[in-house]
């Protein structure tokens, strides 16, 4: 495989237990310059385990795993200086203001011409009034701006993103669908965690359903249907709705998945 077509994520057999438990059952997945690429399930069905492992986050039980080149295992500080990751329930530091934390990311990044840009994101998610308020001071959703302007402003080649829209209003999460489809128009690539199934027809290349750790289905979104007359919301339940079918029947049977091993 040249250089080219050398894809921008790669995991081989991942997989992450604690303990008996398994997060994440051992899965593949690939993800190319250009995609659009989307993990989508219901609360607790393992896609922020996913998301930490790819970025370095967490340390995989098993398994392969290179981004952008770099092995995410063994370099997981190098993978994370390369990407944009946007946390589901992280925040900016409290005792940073909005101005001061993107001054931070951006002298951490290298970006040129960091006080312009500094001032743009600031103004493009309406936080200009809240420059110099202290973070802990903001509201969630403004928290939420400052965490996805921390993310956008070096325009990173690969970004994660997980359950990005939360506590956003609908207005900035049309303006930042619509950059997010830019960013990926202009070679970006992009990795989505969310439960929100509008997202997928609406941005998605390709996409994975994941349940209790594992992936059901992958594919495009036209590929997941089995009719012209069904939809994602129906493709989803039919997934979902089988898995948890096959973990109950398993439960009364006595029957304990393996697969792991």
């Amino acid at each position: 495989m040249t250089e080219e077509n050398k894809p921008m994520v790669s995991a081989v057999d991942m997989a992450k237990k604690y303990g008996d438990f398994i997060a994440l059952h051992p899965l593949n997945v690939q993800v190319h310059a250009g995609e659009f690429f989307g993990v989508f399930g219901p609360n607790g069905a393992g896609k922020s385990t996913f998301i930490k492992l790819l970025t370095g986050q967490l340390r995989p039980s098993k398994g392969r795993i290179e981004v952008l080149g770099v092995d995410a295992v063994n370099d997981p500080q190098k993978v994370k200086a390369n990407i944009g990751i946007v946390p589901e329930s992280e925040s900016p530091p409290s005792f940073l203001t909005p101005a001061e934390f993107l001054e931070f990311v951006a002298r951490l990044r290298g970006v040129e011409d960091m006080k312009n840009k500094v001032e743009h994101w600031l103004e493009w998610f309406g936080l200009q009034d809240k420059r110099d308020t202290m973070c802990k001071d903001l509201s969630k959703g403004q928290r939420q701006k400052v965490m996805l302007a921390s993310a956008f402003i070096h325009k990173p080649k690969l970004l994660f993103l997980d359950e990005p829209f939360a506590n956003l209003d609908p207005i900035y999460q049309r303006k930042c669908r619509e950059w997010l489809l830019d960013h990926v128009a202009e070679g970006g690539t992009i990795f989505l965690c969310s439960h929100v199934l509008e997202m997928a027809e609406r941005m998605c290349n390709r996409m994975a359903i994941i349940n209790d750790g594992k992936v059901l289905a992958a594919g495009t979104v036209k590929g997941l249907k089995q009719s012209e007359n069904e939809t994602l919301e129906d493709v989803f339940i039919r997934l979902v709705g089988r898995s948890i079918e096959d973990v109950e029947r398993l439960s009364d049977e006595g029957v304990v998945d393996d697969s792991e091993e």
